[in-house]
Parts: structure tokens; C-alpha cells; sequence
């Protein structure tokens, strides 16, 4: 109850309300100008007609009956004329009473009433002193994932939304919401802009340039981040004032071809942090196949250090005893030229050279197919629309039009000898099923899969995906990395690289006494320390109060290192 004078003096405030309200009078007017001529009708007929005479309530008693077509029958007209007075009461009845009236008041007044209350809760305008909070623009996979992520590191933010449906489902879902839209320099205003740590721009093109747009009028410093739809639209959400443009689907299309082996190349860099590289490479046809990492002495021979393995989409930690399986795919960290030694470690005995097989031409797998004709990489693409297929010969070798669920057209794309398949449709359901048919098919092929939907991560690996990323993670961790004003390391679809303060718990301690390999997962690359990077630090190193930590993990791993150290 205590915020109904609240609702009250913003429905009845409201011009827009306000002209609502006029017009459901109007038509309750109408309605009981129609109630009293049937009641008048009604007493004619009876008199004229029937010989019958009744109280004016009985009058009013029977119209009410009849047009709401409850027909108690206890009063009826005997005449054809009162019979078809009835039907026209009757049908102006369910007309007028059950279709208008409730439509006009759920429209004009209950909706209204409903969007007040929401919108006196839902808060339109932020505290006094809100700062390095980061505000969003439109609610969508890419904002959920960032929020999960900025919830897990404390940093305030908020969705700011207009429409009052998806304001009302926010707000019931406790997503932090503010009523209002960018696009107004009040709104703006109001959600403290000027302080804010980043803005992101996730609606659609136009809206995120008219959003620039109002942003600058207010402040020229807070950073404004914008997804854009297509490429024609970067130079513009440039022009327009954005910080930083991101094409997703073109970085996703190169980021899933960064994971492709082919060739004789093994070793892929996924991400640097200063001086070090982060890096993957393939096991299977080399002479690390079938040997504990400890048995390898790669950190003896080369100096890089595994900090994790890939098996089937989940990124195990790395211990001494850990077996590494044909199939499973170790991180590592370290520099340039130790790359460069692990590189000629992997002995290729029989290097594949056949061309890589991407399904789907779409922006993303063109992107694929561009990146690797790039490397010198021969590409086939299966594509089911035939009027791309001018557009997709420019990218590629060789374009199969068909669909990549029939097994005769992957047969002619080359399944079956590919040393590689970039699956890049938009259905997880299918890239699913088409890595399932891929591993089958090809025992010894590496699969790269694009996914939606989170939830799909452990299906597609299951199905026998050796790489997935999604829209939405590598959205997140791009914007997380402008945040952190550091390199975009992608590692994989559930990990990624967090800076994380030295709690009390472990000041004073040694990074081996920590255990938070073992304890949480989580494999610790760096510690900054007084403006300074110790990369690869020594497992005697001392924790000093104000020490950062970089490491590299799962957002499971991060939240079990703050249940054991930040409680």
C-alpha cells in the first residue's frame, strides 16, 4: 500500500493516462445511454405489444440479463416483434459487453494501472553517487552473460528499458532495471551517464546511433560500447560517437577458425597478457600422445606451462599425472619463441593438407572461410542457398550446394578427409546432429561449432565437438577485456581470464601454500604487484596485500576460489 499515492499521482499525472481514462468514460457513457434505451424498448414492446406491465427495475433487470446472455428466461416476450427485440439486445450484448468492454478496459485502464505500478518500483532515475556502474541498453544473451559475470566481480549495472511489458518482466525476473531510454537526454541524466563505467549499446543499429548520439550531448568521456548488425553499420556507430564497434559474427566466424588444425600447424594463440601468449595446440599425431604431462617435460624443454586441458568442452585443471588422450587439447602459456619451440616439439608424421570443410555461408562461416583462405588454408563451403554461392567462391575453393544434413553432399565437400569442420549454422539442434554425423564419419577430425544457447555447450561436445563458442560468451569477454583495458583472450566457451584482488585470507601466504590449483581449478598466470607483472611466477612467490591475481578458468572455478578464500 505504501506506494499506491505514488501510483496514483503517476496515472492520474500522466497526459497519456489521462486521455485514456477520457475515453473509457466516454464509452461507459455510451454503454448507459444503450442500456437505457433497451430498458425503454423494453417497457414499449411489453405495454404496446405483450399487455404487460412492469417496474422500470424489472425493465433495467431484463436488458442487463439479456446482453450479458445470462437469460434467467424468467421474463421472455411472446410476440415475433419481442422476440427479435431480444436477438438485437442479445447481439449488440455480447458485442458491447463481452468484446469491447473488456479490451477497452484492460487497454485504456488496467494496462495503464499496471504499467504506473510498475514504474514506480522499477526506478527511474539512479541514486545520487552511483558510479563505475555499467549500463545496458537492451536486455538479450549478451547482456545476461555479462551481467552473471559483473555480478560474480561486484560491479553495479543496470538494463535500461521503456517498453513497460519487458520492464514488468525484468523487474519479476530481479533484473536491475531502470525505467526509461537512452535516447532521451533525461534518461540519460538520470542514470548517471557521466559516471559510469561503460554503456553498451545492444539494440539495433539505428536506435544504438541515436543512443550515441543523446549519450554525447551529455558526457564526451564515459566509453560507449555498440554491437552491430552488419558491417556497413561500424563506420557509422563510429561517426556517431562509440568508443568501440563490435562485429560479433565476424569475430566469431575468425575465432572458430583459429581453432582449425590443418596442415602441419598444431599450435593456435588464443589470447596474449603482456609478454606471454595464450595458446592451444592438438595432441593427436604427436609424440606427446598417451604421456602424462609431467613424462612430456615440456617446461623443462620449452619453458611454457599447461595451465589446463580441453576434453569434450570442458576445461579440466592440469596436474603432473594427467594423461594427455589423443583428443584432448592443452593450454599453455608462455612467450613468443617458446610457441615457436613447442611448434617444431610436434612432430606432424602425417600432416593433412586437404581442405577444411565449413558449413554454413552465412556472415559467420564467411568470415570462417575468409580467415582461412587468409592463412593459405584450401576451404570447401556447404551452403544451401544457391544465390550465395557467386559471394562464397570469392572466399573459397570450392562452394557444395545442398544441405549439410544429407551424408551424399558432406561426401562431396570431403568429410571424410577434412582435417578440419567449422560448423557455423545458427540451430544448435542441427550443428549438434552434424557433429555427431562428422565424428562418425571422420574418427580423426577436429570439430569447431558455433552455438546459441548456452545450455548447448555440453550437448554439442557430447556430440563430438572439439571447440564451441557462442555469440553471447565471446560478446562477453570482448567487452570484459575494453573493461579491463587488456588483449581479448578467448580461450573457450566457459572459460575465461579473471583479475581477481588478493584476499586477507591468503596475504602473506605463498602461491604453493595457497594450493588454488587443486582447491578451486583455477590456474594462476600472473600476479601484478605495484604497477609491475610478475608473469609465470614462482610457486614460492609471497602474496603481498594489494596483489592482483590473473588467472585462467571456469566461472565455476571462480566462484569455488571465492567460497574457499573471499568468505
Amino acid at each position: 500500500m505504501k506506494f499506491l499515492p505514488a501510483q496514483m499521482a503517476f496515472f492520474l499525472g500522466d497526459r497519456r493516462m489521462q486521455q485514456n481514462l477520457r475515453g473509457l468514460f466516454r464509452y461507459l457513457a455510451f454503454l448507459a445511454v444503450v442500456i437505457v434505451i433497451y430498458t425503454v424498448g423494453f417497457h414499449w414492446i411489453m405495454w404496446t405489444i405483450e399487455g404487460e406491465r412492469h417496474s422500470w427495475l424489472t425493465g433495467f433487470y431484463w436488458t442487463l440479463t439479456v446482453m450479458s446472455t445470462l437469460g434467467f428466461g424468467d421474463i421472455t416476450f411472446h410476440s415475433d416483434i419481442g422476440r427479435l427485440f431480444s436477438v438485437v439486445v442479445l447481439v449488440s450484448g455480447i458485442m458491447l459487453l463481452l468484446i469491447v468492454l473488456p479490451f477497452a478496459f484492460i487497454s485504456l485502464f488496467y494496462a495503464p494501472w499496471l504499467e504506473a505500478r510498475l514504474r514506480t518500483r522499477a526506478p527511474r532515475e539512479l541514486p545520487e553517487g552511483t558510479s563505475g556502474h555499467v549500463l545496458v541498453c537492451g536486455y538479450d544473451a549478451v547482456a545476461a552473460a555479462l551481467g552473471r559475470k559483473l555480478d560474480l566481480r561486484g560491479v553495479p549495472w543496470f538494463v535500461v528499458e521503456s517498453d513497460p511489458g519487458r520492464l514488468m518482466e525484468l523487474y519479476s525476473d530481479d533484473i536491475p532495471v531502470m525505467s526509461g531510454s537512452l535516447m532521451s537526454a533525461a534518461t540519460v541524466r538520470a542514470a548517471r551517464a557521466e559516471q559510469a563505467r561503460l554503456i553498451l549499446a545492444n539494440r539495433d543499429d539505428r536506435i544504438d546511433t541515436n543512443i550515441a548520439i543523446t549519450v554525447r550531448e551529455v558526457s564526451t568521456e564515459v566509453p560507449i560500447v555498440a554491437i552491430a548488425e552488419g558491417p556497413d553499420a561500424v563506420h557509422i556507430l563510429e561517426l556517431s560517437g562509440c568508443n568501440h564497434v563490435l562485429d560479433l559474427k565476424r569475430q566469431l566466424g575468425e575465432h572458430l577458425a583459429a581453432r582449425v588444425a590443418a596442415g602441419s600447424t598444431r599450435v593456435h594463440v588464443v589470447g596474449s597478457f603482456r609478454d606471454r601468449r595464450i595458446a592451444e595446440f592438438t595432441v593427436h599425431g604427436t609424440p606427446l600422445a598417451g604421456r602424462t604431462i609431467r613424462s612430456t617435460r615440456l617446461r623443462e624443454v620449452t619453458g611454457l606451462n599447461i595451465v589446463g586441458i580441453w576434453r569434450r568442452g570442458r576445461l579440466e585443471p592440469a596436474q603432473a599425472d594427467t594423461v594427455l588422450t589423443d583428443y584432448c587439447i592443452p593450454v599453455v602459456v608462455g612467450t613468443e619463441d617458446q610457441l615457436t619451440d613447442l611448434e617444431s616439439l610436434l612432430l606432424i608424421h602425417q600432416a593433412n593438407f586437404n581442405p577444411v570443410v565449413v558449413i554454413g555461408g552465412g556472415r559467420v562461416g564467411r568470415a570462417a572461410a575468409r580467415s582461412l583462405k587468409a592463412r593459405e588454408i584450401p576451404v570447401y563451403v556447404v551452403e544451401r542457398d544457391d544465390s550465395l554461392e557467386p559471394r562464397l567462391l570469392e572466399l573459397c575453393d570450392r562452394v557444395v550446394i545442398g544441405d549439410a544434413a544429407d551424408k551424399t553432399i558432406l561426401a562431396e565437400a570431403g568429410i571424410e578427409s577434412a582435417p578440419s569442420v567449422v560448423i557455423t549454422t545458427n540451430e544448435d539442434a542441427t550443428n549438434i546432429y552434424l557433429a555427431v554425423y562428422c565424428r562418425r564419419t571422420n574418427p580423426d577430425v577436429r570439430i569447431v561449432s558455433r552455438i546459441t544457447e548456452d545450455r548447448s555447450v555440453e550437448a554439442v561436445s557430447r556430440a563430438g565437438a572439439d571447440f564451441a563458442l557462442s555469440y553471447a560468451t565471446l560478446g562477453t569477454q570482448t567487452i570484459f577485456a575494453l573493461l579491463d583495458g587488456r588483449g581479448l583472450v578467448v580461450v573457450g566457451e566457459s572459460a575465461d581470464l579473471y583479475k581477481i584482488p588478493v584476499p586477507p585470507s591468503l596475504s602473506g601466504g605463498t602461491l604453493v601454500a595457497s594450493e588454488i590449483g587443486s582447491r578451486t581449478g583455477l590456474n594462476v598466470l600472473a600476479i601484478e604487484r605495484a604497477g609491475e607483472t610478475l608473469t609465470n611466477p614462482d610457486p614460492a612467490t609471497e602474496f603481498k596485500e594489494g596483489d592482483v591475481l590473473i588467472a585462467i578458468g571456469t566461472i565455476e572455478q571462480r566462484k569455488r576460489f571465492a567460497e574457499e578464500f573471499e568468505e
